[in-house]
C-alpha cells in the first residue's frame, strides 16, 4: 500500500465540511477490521483509509495546517499502512474499571509479544509489537499497542482460501478469535 502523502489529506475547512461523510464512511469501513480476542483485547486492523481518518482528526484538533506540522503527522502515523506482505494493527487491551485494568496491566505484562495469527496449518505468525518506541515498564504492559504481522509468501498465499484466527497465549490471557469472512477479505485486501 503506498504511503499518505500532503495530497491526500484535505484541508482543514475542507474536512471541518467533509467530515460527518467521511468519519460515517471509514467507521463503516472499520467494521470488517476490528477483531475482539476474548473479553478485552480488541484488534483493530490499519489500513490507508484508517491512517488518514486519524490523521485528519489530529490535524483538526490540533488545528495543524503549517507543511511541516502536517509532514510530522504523515511521519508519525504512516509507518501503520500496511507495506504489501503485512498486516499491522492497533492492540487495545479494555478494562473499563480503571483500578481492575491498573491491576491487570501488571498481570499482563508482555502480551504484546504473545499475539499470533493463525494462518491454516502454517506456522503461526507472532506479532512484532512497538517498534516506535517500547511502551511497556518493567512492571506492567501500556494499554495500547502497535502490532506487525510480517508473513511470508506460502502465508500471503493461504490467506484467502485458509481459515484464519488470532490468538493469544499469555499466562493470564489466553484467547482465540477466527476471523469471519468480512475480516479475512478485507485484510486480504492489504497484500501486494
Amino acid at each position: 500500500m503506498q504511503k499518505l502523502t500532503p495530497q491526500d489529506l484535505f484541508t482543514l475547512e475542507t474536512y471541518a465540511r467533509e467530515r460527518p461523510a467521511f468519519r460515517a464512511r471509514v467507521l463503516a469501513h472499520k467494521q470488517a477490521r476490528i477483531v475482539h480476542v476474548g473479553a478485552h483485547v480488541t484488534l483493530v486492523f490499519e489500513d490507508a483509509l484508517t491512517v488518514q481518518y486519524q490523521i485528519q482528526e489530529m490535524l483538526r484538533v490540533e488545528r495543524i495546517f503549517e507543511p511541516a506540522g502536517i509532514a510530522e503527522e504523515l511521519a508519525a502515523y504512516n509507518p501503520l499502512i500496511p507495506d504489501g506482505r503485512n498486516l499491522k494493527a492497533t492492540m487495545l487491551i479494555e478494562y473499563p474499571d480503571e483500578h481492575e485494568r491498573a491491576r491487570k496491566l501488571v498481570e499482563l505484562h508482555g502480551i504484546e509479544h504473545r499475539v499470533a495469527l493463525q494462518i491454516g496449518n502454517l506456522a503461526p505468525v507472532v506479532a512484532i509489537a512497538d517498534e516506535d518506541l517500547d511502551r511497556s515498564t518493567d512492571t506492567k504492559t501500556a494499554a495500547v499497542h502497535f502490532l506487525r504481522f510480517e508473513l511470508d509468501t506460502a502465508h500471503v498465499a493461504a490467506f484467502a482460501d485458509s481459515e484464519i484466527a488470532i490468538a493469544i497465549d499469555h499466562p493470564a490471557y489466553s484467547a482465540q478469535q477466527a476471523l469471519n469472512a468480512a475480516t479475512r477479505a478485507a485484510l486480504a485486501a492489504d497484500f501486494d
